[in-house]
Parts: structure tokens; C-alpha cells; sequence
């Protein structure tokens, strides 16, 4: 990826995107998560990208809505654990770096200074719903679910979900999402407001236009400083925790808790 020289957006093809897909088309910008092989999970590169993606999104004055979504039959199952426990298992330093990528890519999208809409396509798992719950809103598929299973697999889910989901669905709902690991179906995933809109696959596309579309008209300097209000809650709680969270998640991969848990995921 090129670094810029000055705040300036760049055409998609410039920024040599291998993880994810980045269309711009005025006055709408898509970010597309591109690794269908592995329900769309983050790597390192992918996350380094959609913050990447994010930058040139926030300098391009044509953009007054950027939609985020993946590829294929999952919107995000989060973190690739077989991408990065063989050198992250029991290796501290390199997880802080690596929850250094993933803090930036939510900071980048948060303080995009645009409406962010989540296309949710398919399941979205772990940080997965982290990321759409990053966005300012949320239409889903209505075969699709929510879920979240770090504390079965030697995580916590520190990433977003434990700072947001009291805010967005209430205290108790919130637990009963991160301590039981059970699935959230869409329907009930919008009755609690963790998603605004659910609707039939057939209808994803024309959903997400319609609200792009009244998202686009409205104006944009005004629209970026409601939203910066609007962040308020979500920025003082991530704040107030996100850097503790990743050196205590860092310093968990050190103890056989985590270590096995992941070792039981990675060998499945």
C-alpha cells in the first residue's frame, strides 16, 4: 500500500488492496472483505487494509456514505486463528502488536467523519460483529446470526463488544451474549437493536441502497459532527478500557487457559 504524501484519496486500483475489495462510486464507497475461504477473518494485512481504506474514504469529498460487507456466505467471523496462533500462541509481544492493527482499524472507522452502513451478508462472529457494530448502522440477511465465543476459545471479547453491547442492547442482554456464546438469530438481533434492519437475501441489495442513498443526501459536515456527538458514549467507553485490554489480552496468551483453548481450535 502507498503511503500518501498528503491528505488526498487515491483511486482503488492505486492502493493495491490483496485482502479486501474497495470500490468508490460516488457518492457511495464500499469496503469488501475478501477471503470467502475463511469466512472472511481477519488477518494482519486485511485489517491493516480496511484502515487503509477507511483513511482514503475520510479524505474523498465525494464520498457522503462508506458501506462496509464481505465476500460470500459470512460477513466476518473475526480474528484468523490459524493465521496467527502458531506465532502469537504464548508470544505476548507479538499479540500487542497485533491488537495494535485491529485497534486502528476500528479507530479508523469510528472517526471516518462519514455514515458507515454494515451490508451483514452472512454470520458475523466475534469480531466480525465488533466490526459491524462499529459501523452507525446495520441491515442483515435474515437467515444470518450474531455470536460471540471468545470465552470458549481463550478470549475475551475486549474489542468492541464488551464496551458497546450494554450500550446498544442493554446490560443483562449484553452478558447473556458474551458469557453464554450462543448464537443471536438476525430477527432477535434487531428486536435488541444490535441491527436496525433485517431482511431476505433477495432484498439485501435494494435495502442497503435505499438507506445509502438517504444517507448520501443528507448534508455532510453536518452529518460528521452529529456523528461525532453520537460517538460519544461508544468513545468514552472504549477509551476508558481498549488499552488495557490489549495488554492484558496480550499477556493472557501466556497462561495455559488461552494456550489451550486455541491449541483445541487450531487441531479441530
Amino acid at each position: 500500500m502507498p503511503e500518501p504524501a498528503q491528505p488526498r484519496p487515491l483511486a482503488p486500483e492505486e492502493l493495491g488492496f490483496e485482502r479486501i475489495v474497495y470500490e468508490k462510486a460516488p457518492p457511495r464507497a464500499t469496503i469488501r472483505l475478501n477471503r470467502p475461504e475463511v469466512l472472511n477473518a481477519f488477518d494482519f494485512q486485511m485489517l491493516r487494509e480496511i484502515a487503509r481504506a477507511c483513511e482514503d474514504a475520510s479524505w474523498d469529498d465525494a464520498i457522503r456514505v462508506v458501506v462496509v460487507t464481505g465476500t460470500g456466505r459470512a460477513f466476518c467471523v473475526g480474528a484468523d486463528l490459524k493465521a496467527w496462533g502458531a506465532d502469537l500462541l504464548g508470544n505476548s509481544k507479538e499479540y500487542w502488536k497485533w491488537f495494535g492493527a485491529f485497534k486502528d482499524m476500528h479507530d479508523r472507522l469510528r472517526e471516518i467523519g462519514k455514515p458507515t452502513l454494515a451490508r451483514v451478508n452472512g454470520i458475523a462472529v466475534g469480531g466480525g460483529n465488533e466490526l459491524q457494530m462499529g459501523c452507525d448502522l446495520a441491515v442483515m440477511v435474515d437467515d444470518a446470526f450474531i455470536r460471540h465465543v471468545g470465552l470458549e476459545h481463550g478470549s475475551v471479547p475486549a474489542g468492541g463488544a464488551t464496551q458497546w453491547l450494554p450500550i446498544m442492547v442493554g446490560e443483562r442482554r449484553a452478558r447473556e451474549i458474551v458469557l453464554m456464546c450462543e448464537p443471536v438469530p438476525a430477527a432477535q438481533a434487531a428486536e435488541w437493536g444490535l441491527v436496525n434492519w433485517v431482511v431476505p437475501a433477495a432484498e439485501l441489495d435494494a435495502k442497503v441502497d435505499e438507506v445509502a442513498e438517504k444517507l448520501a443526501a443528507k448534508l455532510p459536515e453536518t452529518t460528521r459532527y452529529a456523528k461525532q456527538q453520537l460517538n460519544w458514549w461508544r468513545d468514552v467507553s472504549w477509551h476508558e478500557t481498549v488499552g488495557h485490554a490489549r495488554d492484558w489480552l496480550a499477556m493472557s496468551m501466556l497462561n495455559d487457559e488461552a494456550k489451550e483453548a486455541i491449541e483445541r481450535f487450531l487441531n479441530r
